[in-house]
Protein backbone atom coordinates (compact mmCIF):
# COMPACT_ATOMS: atom_id res chain seq x y z
CA UNK A 1 0.00 0.00 0.00
CA UNK A 2 1.39 3.26 -0.77
CA UNK A 3 1.19 5.85 1.23
CA UNK A 4 0.62 9.76 0.64
CA UNK A 5 4.24 10.71 1.70
CA UNK A 6 5.65 9.21 -1.59
CA UNK A 7 3.97 11.70 -3.47
CA UNK A 8 5.42 14.64 -2.42
CA UNK A 9 8.05 15.78 -4.69
CA UNK A 10 10.31 16.77 -1.87
CA UNK A 11 10.39 13.90 0.00
CA UNK A 12 13.12 11.51 -0.55
CA UNK A 13 11.08 8.21 -0.57
CA UNK A 14 10.26 9.73 -4.08
CA UNK A 15 13.93 8.20 -5.43
CA UNK A 16 13.37 4.53 -3.28
CA UNK A 17 10.15 4.49 -4.43
CA UNK A 18 11.20 4.29 -8.38
CA UNK A 19 14.29 2.87 -7.71
CA UNK A 20 12.49 -0.44 -5.75
CA UNK A 21 9.32 -0.68 -7.78
CA UNK A 22 10.22 0.45 -11.54
CA UNK A 23 6.72 -0.90 -12.08
CA UNK A 24 3.83 0.37 -10.13
CA UNK A 25 0.71 -1.98 -9.43
CA UNK A 26 -2.53 0.11 -9.86
CA UNK A 27 -6.13 -0.51 -8.80
CA UNK A 28 -8.15 -0.63 -11.22
CA UNK A 29 -10.05 2.63 -9.78
CA UNK A 30 -7.08 4.11 -9.51
CA UNK A 31 -6.17 3.11 -13.53
CA UNK A 32 -10.01 4.43 -14.39
CA UNK A 33 -8.86 7.70 -12.14
CA UNK A 34 -5.70 8.11 -14.93
CA UNK A 35 -7.86 7.73 -17.75
CA UNK A 36 -10.46 10.01 -16.94
CA UNK A 37 -8.15 12.91 -16.35
CA UNK A 38 -7.97 15.89 -19.03
CA UNK A 39 -4.24 16.03 -19.13
CA UNK A 40 -4.09 12.10 -20.43
CA UNK A 41 -7.17 12.80 -23.00
CA UNK A 42 -5.56 15.42 -24.19
CA UNK A 43 -2.56 13.75 -24.70
CA UNK A 44 -4.46 10.68 -26.20
CA UNK A 45 -6.29 12.75 -28.77
CA UNK A 46 -2.95 15.15 -29.78
CA UNK A 47 -0.91 11.57 -30.03
CA UNK A 48 -3.80 10.81 -32.34
CA UNK A 49 -3.67 13.30 -34.37
CA UNK A 50 0.78 13.57 -35.01
CA UNK A 51 0.00 9.69 -35.61
CA UNK A 52 -2.46 9.67 -38.18
CA UNK A 53 -1.23 12.68 -40.62
CA UNK A 54 2.01 11.22 -40.09
CA UNK A 55 0.79 7.81 -41.45
CA UNK A 56 -1.40 9.56 -44.37
CA UNK A 57 1.31 12.19 -45.00
CA UNK A 58 4.42 9.32 -45.86
CA UNK A 59 1.97 7.24 -47.41
CA UNK A 60 0.74 10.72 -49.79
CA UNK A 61 -2.03 10.23 -48.87
CA UNK A 62 -3.53 13.77 -47.55
CA UNK A 63 -5.66 15.02 -50.70
CA UNK A 64 -8.13 16.68 -48.48
CA UNK A 65 -5.52 18.57 -46.54
CA UNK A 66 -4.31 20.02 -49.86
CA UNK A 67 -7.55 20.39 -51.12
CA UNK A 68 -7.80 22.36 -47.85
CA UNK A 69 -4.53 24.42 -48.00
CA UNK A 70 -5.30 25.32 -51.29
CA UNK A 71 -8.06 27.20 -50.20
CA UNK A 72 -5.65 30.06 -49.10
CA UNK A 73 -2.93 29.71 -52.05
CA UNK A 74 -6.30 30.49 -54.34
CA UNK A 75 -7.85 33.48 -52.07
CA UNK A 76 -4.90 34.86 -51.85
CA UNK A 77 -4.04 34.91 -55.70
CA UNK A 78 -7.47 35.73 -56.28
CA UNK A 79 -8.52 32.36 -58.09
CA UNK A 80 -11.76 30.71 -58.35
CA UNK A 81 -12.30 28.39 -55.11
CA UNK A 82 -14.36 26.24 -56.28
CA UNK A 83 -12.75 25.02 -59.61
CA UNK A 84 -11.04 22.11 -59.87
CA UNK A 85 -7.39 22.00 -59.82
CA UNK A 86 -4.23 19.76 -60.90
CA UNK A 87 -3.01 19.94 -57.38
CA UNK A 88 -5.12 17.69 -56.21
CA UNK A 89 -8.74 15.56 -56.75
CA UNK A 90 -12.52 16.79 -56.01
CA UNK A 91 -13.09 20.41 -55.27
CA UNK A 92 -13.50 22.83 -52.43
CA UNK A 93 -16.66 23.17 -50.74
CA UNK A 94 -16.37 25.44 -47.49
CA UNK A 95 -16.84 29.05 -47.60
CA UNK A 96 -14.34 31.87 -48.44
CA UNK A 97 -13.96 32.21 -44.72
CA UNK A 98 -12.02 29.02 -44.60
CA UNK A 99 -9.17 30.59 -46.31
CA UNK A 100 -8.27 32.51 -42.92
CA UNK A 101 -8.77 29.81 -40.99
CA UNK A 102 -6.32 27.48 -42.92
CA UNK A 103 -3.39 30.28 -43.93
CA UNK A 104 -1.14 29.57 -40.68
CA UNK A 105 -1.27 25.53 -42.10
CA UNK A 106 -0.78 26.77 -45.67
CA UNK A 107 2.29 28.99 -45.08
CA UNK A 108 3.95 25.92 -43.76
CA UNK A 109 5.60 22.48 -45.25
CA UNK A 110 2.66 19.89 -45.66
CA UNK A 111 4.99 17.76 -43.23
CA UNK A 112 4.12 20.25 -40.53
CA UNK A 113 1.11 21.72 -41.54
CA UNK A 114 -0.56 17.92 -41.53
CA UNK A 115 0.34 17.84 -37.78
CA UNK A 116 -0.66 21.27 -36.46
CA UNK A 117 -4.17 20.98 -38.25
CA UNK A 118 -4.77 17.54 -37.00
CA UNK A 119 -3.87 18.80 -33.53
CA UNK A 120 -6.20 22.07 -34.16
CA UNK A 121 -9.25 19.99 -34.96
CA UNK A 122 -8.75 17.75 -31.56
CA UNK A 123 -8.20 20.52 -29.38
CA UNK A 124 -11.17 22.61 -30.70
CA UNK A 125 -12.76 19.14 -29.92
CA UNK A 126 -11.82 18.40 -26.81
CA UNK A 127 -12.53 22.38 -25.91
CA UNK A 128 -15.98 21.79 -26.54
CA UNK A 129 -16.75 18.85 -25.04
CA UNK A 130 -14.84 20.70 -21.65
CA UNK A 131 -17.11 23.28 -21.81
CA UNK A 132 -20.28 21.09 -21.10
CA UNK A 133 -21.60 22.39 -17.95
CA UNK A 134 -21.38 18.41 -16.37
CA UNK A 135 -19.08 16.34 -14.43
CA UNK A 136 -15.48 16.05 -15.03
CA UNK A 137 -15.92 12.70 -15.35
CA UNK A 138 -19.32 12.54 -17.66
CA UNK A 139 -16.66 15.08 -19.89
CA UNK A 140 -14.31 12.57 -20.01
CA UNK A 141 -16.34 10.07 -20.83
CA UNK A 142 -17.64 11.68 -23.61
CA UNK A 143 -14.28 12.13 -25.39
CA UNK A 144 -13.51 8.57 -25.02
CA UNK A 145 -16.48 7.63 -26.85
CA UNK A 146 -15.63 9.82 -28.94
CA UNK A 147 -12.12 8.90 -29.80
CA UNK A 148 -12.48 6.30 -32.31
CA UNK A 149 -15.09 8.14 -34.71
CA UNK A 150 -12.40 11.07 -34.18
CA UNK A 151 -9.55 8.75 -35.52
CA UNK A 152 -11.42 8.13 -38.54
CA UNK A 153 -11.79 11.72 -39.03
CA UNK A 154 -7.98 12.21 -38.53
CA UNK A 155 -7.09 9.87 -41.30
CA UNK A 156 -8.93 12.24 -43.60
CA UNK A 157 -7.99 15.67 -42.16
CA UNK A 158 -11.38 16.44 -41.40
CA UNK A 159 -12.84 19.91 -40.49
CA UNK A 160 -15.54 17.87 -39.25
CA UNK A 161 -13.62 17.43 -36.02
CA UNK A 162 -13.51 21.37 -35.22
CA UNK A 163 -16.55 21.80 -36.38
CA UNK A 164 -18.02 19.61 -33.87
CA UNK A 165 -16.59 21.33 -31.44
CA UNK A 166 -17.70 24.43 -32.73
CA UNK A 167 -21.31 23.70 -32.44
CA UNK A 168 -20.94 22.01 -28.82
CA UNK A 169 -19.56 25.41 -28.24
CA UNK A 170 -22.44 27.91 -29.12
CA UNK A 171 -24.49 25.40 -27.17
CA UNK A 172 -22.28 25.49 -23.78
CA UNK A 173 -21.75 29.18 -24.07
CA UNK A 174 -25.71 30.19 -24.56
CA UNK A 175 -26.11 27.46 -21.31
CA UNK A 176 -23.44 29.98 -19.52
CA UNK A 177 -25.45 33.09 -21.09
CA UNK A 178 -22.59 33.63 -23.06
CA UNK A 179 -24.51 35.03 -25.80
CA UNK A 180 -21.61 36.98 -27.70
CA UNK A 181 -19.59 34.00 -27.79
CA UNK A 182 -21.77 31.70 -28.55
CA UNK A 183 -23.18 34.06 -31.57
CA UNK A 184 -19.55 33.96 -32.78
CA UNK A 185 -19.14 30.43 -32.87
CA UNK A 186 -22.34 29.94 -34.95
CA UNK A 187 -21.31 32.67 -37.55
CA UNK A 188 -18.14 31.46 -37.17
CA UNK A 189 -19.28 27.55 -38.10
CA UNK A 190 -21.50 28.42 -40.95
CA UNK A 191 -19.25 30.47 -43.11
CA UNK A 192 -17.07 27.83 -42.87
CA UNK A 193 -19.83 25.09 -43.53
CA UNK A 194 -23.15 25.58 -43.43
CA UNK A 195 -23.61 23.02 -40.57
CA UNK A 196 -22.83 25.42 -38.08
CA UNK A 197 -25.70 27.37 -38.92
CA UNK A 198 -27.68 24.46 -36.28
CA UNK A 199 -26.13 26.15 -33.27
CA UNK A 200 -29.46 28.29 -33.81
CA UNK A 201 -31.30 25.34 -32.08
CA UNK A 202 -29.82 26.65 -29.26
CA UNK A 203 -31.96 30.35 -29.53
CA UNK A 204 -34.93 29.71 -27.40
CA UNK A 205 -32.72 28.41 -24.44
CA UNK A 206 -31.32 32.35 -24.06
CA UNK A 207 -33.28 35.44 -22.10
CA UNK A 208 -31.23 37.89 -24.14
CA UNK A 209 -32.30 36.78 -27.62
CA UNK A 210 -31.71 40.71 -28.73
CA UNK A 211 -28.07 40.88 -27.46
CA UNK A 212 -27.68 37.45 -29.61
CA UNK A 213 -28.78 38.61 -32.45
CA UNK A 214 -26.81 41.54 -32.24
CA UNK A 215 -23.99 39.76 -31.60
CA UNK A 216 -24.52 37.17 -34.31
CA UNK A 217 -25.55 40.27 -37.05
CA UNK A 218 -22.12 41.66 -35.99
CA UNK A 219 -19.72 38.26 -36.04
CA UNK A 220 -21.34 37.53 -39.21
CA UNK A 221 -20.24 40.72 -40.96
CA UNK A 222 -16.54 40.90 -39.58
CA UNK A 223 -16.38 37.40 -40.30
CA UNK A 224 -18.05 37.77 -43.88
CA UNK A 225 -15.16 40.66 -44.42
CA UNK A 226 -12.43 38.89 -42.83
CA UNK A 227 -11.08 37.21 -45.99
CA UNK A 228 -10.79 40.33 -47.76
CA UNK A 229 -7.69 41.36 -46.25
CA UNK A 230 -5.79 38.84 -48.22
CA UNK A 231 -7.62 38.98 -51.96
CA UNK A 232 -10.63 41.87 -52.91
CA UNK A 233 -13.92 42.89 -51.43
CA UNK A 234 -15.20 42.20 -54.99
CA UNK A 235 -13.66 38.36 -55.23
CA UNK A 236 -14.96 37.56 -51.87
CA UNK A 237 -18.32 38.51 -52.65
CA UNK A 238 -18.12 36.86 -55.97
CA UNK A 239 -16.72 34.15 -53.42
CA UNK A 240 -19.52 33.83 -51.67
CA UNK A 241 -21.85 33.13 -55.03
CA UNK A 242 -19.39 30.58 -56.38
CA UNK A 243 -19.72 29.02 -52.41
CA UNK A 244 -23.53 28.56 -52.99
CA UNK A 245 -24.03 27.39 -57.00
CA UNK A 246 -21.16 24.98 -55.63
CA UNK A 247 -23.10 23.31 -52.95
CA UNK A 248 -26.19 23.28 -54.81
CA UNK A 249 -24.24 21.25 -57.54
CA UNK A 250 -22.97 19.14 -54.65
CA UNK A 251 -26.44 18.49 -53.56
CA UNK A 252 -27.63 17.67 -56.04
CA UNK A 253 -24.91 15.02 -57.27
CA UNK A 254 -24.85 13.30 -53.58
CA UNK A 255 -27.34 10.93 -54.45
CA UNK A 256 -25.91 7.87 -55.32
CA UNK A 257 -26.01 3.70 -54.60
CA UNK A 258 -22.80 3.25 -54.59
CA UNK A 259 -20.40 6.33 -53.49
CA UNK A 260 -18.98 7.37 -50.37
CA UNK A 261 -21.31 9.86 -49.64
CA UNK A 262 -25.11 9.97 -48.46
CA UNK A 263 -24.98 7.51 -45.43
CA UNK A 264 -28.04 9.21 -44.26
CA UNK A 265 -31.86 8.46 -43.53
CA UNK A 266 -32.59 9.55 -47.11
CA UNK A 267 -29.50 7.29 -48.32
CA UNK A 268 -30.48 4.11 -46.69
CA UNK A 269 -34.10 4.28 -48.36
CA UNK A 270 -32.62 5.18 -51.94
CA UNK A 271 -29.98 1.93 -51.37
CA UNK A 272 -31.92 -0.30 -49.99
CA UNK A 273 -34.92 0.65 -52.75
CA UNK A 274 -32.22 0.58 -55.24
CA UNK A 275 -34.16 3.70 -56.28
CA UNK A 276 -32.00 7.08 -56.90
CA UNK A 277 -34.42 9.09 -57.59
CA UNK A 278 -36.27 9.01 -53.98
CA UNK A 279 -35.87 12.81 -52.79
CA UNK A 280 -34.72 14.83 -50.04
CA UNK A 281 -38.23 16.57 -49.19
CA UNK A 282 -40.32 14.64 -47.86
CA UNK A 283 -37.54 12.99 -45.18
CA UNK A 284 -36.22 16.48 -44.50
CA UNK A 285 -40.14 18.29 -43.49
CA UNK A 286 -40.55 15.13 -41.59
CA UNK A 287 -37.32 15.22 -39.85
CA UNK A 288 -37.55 19.33 -38.71
CA UNK A 289 -41.35 18.72 -38.02
CA UNK A 290 -39.86 15.50 -35.51
CA UNK A 291 -36.79 17.84 -34.53
CA UNK A 292 -39.42 20.66 -33.74
CA UNK A 293 -41.80 19.28 -31.52
CA UNK A 294 -39.71 19.07 -28.28
CA UNK A 295 -39.65 22.99 -28.73
CA UNK A 296 -43.20 22.69 -27.11
CA UNK A 297 -42.38 21.83 -23.43
CA UNK A 298 -41.45 25.57 -22.69
CA UNK A 299 -41.41 24.13 -18.87
CA UNK A 300 -38.79 22.19 -19.68
CA UNK A 301 -35.99 24.65 -21.17
CA UNK A 302 -34.60 25.45 -17.42
CA UNK A 303 -33.38 21.97 -17.31
CA UNK A 304 -30.06 21.39 -18.39
CA UNK A 305 -30.58 18.05 -19.10
CA UNK A 306 -33.53 18.58 -21.26
CA UNK A 307 -31.23 20.87 -23.54
CA UNK A 308 -28.19 18.50 -23.48
CA UNK A 309 -30.76 16.01 -25.23
CA UNK A 310 -31.40 19.18 -27.46
CA UNK A 311 -27.83 19.29 -28.29
CA UNK A 312 -27.19 15.04 -28.77
CA UNK A 313 -30.57 15.92 -30.81
CA UNK A 314 -29.03 18.69 -33.39
CA UNK A 315 -25.72 16.87 -33.59
CA UNK A 316 -27.25 13.91 -34.52
CA UNK A 317 -30.00 15.35 -37.05
CA UNK A 318 -27.35 17.33 -38.69
CA UNK A 319 -25.47 14.77 -39.98
CA UNK A 320 -28.56 11.67 -40.70
CA UNK A 321 -30.66 13.96 -42.66
CA UNK A 322 -27.45 15.29 -45.02
CA UNK A 323 -27.30 13.96 -48.26
CA UNK A 324 -23.47 14.91 -47.98
CA UNK A 325 -22.70 12.79 -45.32
CA UNK A 326 -19.83 9.90 -45.36
CA UNK A 327 -18.05 8.03 -42.92
CA UNK A 328 -15.74 10.62 -41.86
CA UNK A 329 -18.76 13.34 -41.07
CA UNK A 330 -20.10 10.91 -38.39
CA UNK A 331 -17.67 12.26 -35.59
CA UNK A 332 -20.38 15.02 -35.21
CA UNK A 333 -23.43 12.29 -34.63
CA UNK A 334 -21.53 10.39 -32.61
CA UNK A 335 -20.74 13.51 -30.45
CA UNK A 336 -24.76 13.41 -29.94
CA UNK A 337 -24.84 9.59 -29.09
CA UNK A 338 -22.06 9.86 -26.23
CA UNK A 339 -23.77 13.27 -24.93
CA UNK A 340 -27.00 11.16 -24.96
CA UNK A 341 -25.37 8.26 -23.03
CA UNK A 342 -24.06 10.27 -20.24
CA UNK A 343 -27.00 12.76 -19.72
CA UNK A 344 -28.96 9.32 -19.16
CA UNK A 345 -30.64 8.51 -15.81
CA UNK A 346 -29.62 5.24 -15.51
CA UNK A 347 -27.12 4.67 -18.31
CA UNK A 348 -27.05 1.13 -17.31
CA UNK A 349 -30.11 0.41 -18.46
CA UNK A 350 -30.71 -2.40 -20.96
CA UNK A 351 -32.05 -0.57 -23.61
CA UNK A 352 -29.67 2.50 -23.12
CA UNK A 353 -26.53 -0.05 -22.99
CA UNK A 354 -27.98 -2.17 -26.05
CA UNK A 355 -28.28 1.16 -28.38
CA UNK A 356 -24.70 2.31 -27.11
CA UNK A 357 -23.44 -1.02 -28.21
CA UNK A 358 -25.22 -1.43 -31.25
CA UNK A 359 -23.99 2.72 -32.35
CA UNK A 360 -20.48 1.52 -31.34
CA UNK A 361 -20.23 -1.06 -33.47
CA UNK A 362 -22.02 -0.42 -36.51
CA UNK A 363 -21.72 2.96 -36.88
CA UNK A 364 -17.68 3.79 -35.38
CA UNK A 365 -16.45 0.48 -36.03
CA UNK A 366 -17.78 -0.78 -39.26
CA UNK A 367 -15.39 1.10 -41.31
CA UNK A 368 -12.04 -1.14 -39.05
CA UNK A 369 -10.92 -4.24 -40.19
CA UNK A 370 -12.92 -6.12 -37.50
CA UNK A 371 -15.30 -6.49 -39.87
CA UNK A 372 -14.52 -8.49 -43.02
CA UNK A 373 -14.21 -6.64 -46.62
CA UNK A 374 -17.40 -7.85 -47.31
CA UNK A 375 -19.07 -6.93 -44.37
CA UNK A 376 -17.95 -3.73 -44.60
CA UNK A 377 -18.85 -3.04 -48.39
CA UNK A 378 -21.79 -4.46 -47.49
CA UNK A 379 -22.57 -1.45 -44.38
CA UNK A 380 -21.47 0.80 -46.91
CA UNK A 381 -23.00 0.19 -49.89
CA UNK A 382 -26.95 0.39 -47.69
CA UNK A 383 -25.50 3.16 -45.65
CA UNK A 384 -26.06 1.16 -42.44
CA UNK A 385 -23.52 2.85 -40.76
CA UNK A 386 -26.39 5.69 -39.77
CA UNK A 387 -28.96 3.02 -38.66
CA UNK A 388 -27.56 3.49 -34.92
CA UNK A 389 -27.72 7.37 -35.08
CA UNK A 390 -31.16 7.30 -36.77
CA UNK A 391 -32.82 4.53 -33.93
CA UNK A 392 -30.93 7.17 -31.01
CA UNK A 393 -32.40 10.15 -32.46
CA UNK A 394 -35.84 8.67 -32.46
CA UNK A 395 -35.15 7.43 -29.29
CA UNK A 396 -34.29 11.66 -28.11
CA UNK A 397 -37.13 12.97 -29.81
CA UNK A 398 -39.15 10.50 -27.64
CA UNK A 399 -37.33 11.11 -24.49
CA UNK A 400 -37.59 14.67 -25.19
CA UNK A 401 -41.64 14.88 -25.61
CA UNK A 402 -42.12 12.13 -22.63
CA UNK A 403 -39.89 12.64 -19.69
CA UNK A 404 -39.76 15.20 -16.60
CA UNK A 405 -36.55 15.99 -16.72
CA UNK A 406 -36.78 18.03 -12.94
CA UNK A 407 -35.60 14.21 -12.33
CA UNK A 408 -32.51 14.23 -14.33
CA UNK A 409 -29.41 14.95 -11.75
CA UNK A 410 -26.41 16.21 -13.37
CA UNK A 411 -23.78 17.68 -11.71
CA UNK A 412 -22.07 20.56 -12.47
CA UNK A 413 -18.78 20.33 -11.39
Amino acid sequence: MYHPKYFDTNNSYIATLIIMNPIRKFTLRQVISILLKRQFIVGVYVLMAVIAALKQYLHHSFNNYLIFKYVYWHASSMQNLYADYTEYLDSNHYGPLFAILIAPFAILPDSIGTILWNIFNVIILLWGIYSLPISIHKRSVIAWICAHETLTALFSFQFNIALTGTIILSCSSMIKKKEVQSAFFIAFGTLIKLYGIVGLAFFFFTKNKMKLIVAGLAALLLLFALPMLISSPTFIINSYQDWYHSLVHKNATNASLRSFQDISLMGMFRRISGNVNIPNSPFLIGGVLLFALPYLRIKQYKHLAFKLMLLASTLLFTVIFSSGSESPTYIIAFAGVAIWFVVQPNPKSSLTVSLFIFAFILTSLSPTDIFPKAVKEFIRLYSLKALPCIIIWLTIIYQMMKEDFESYLIADK
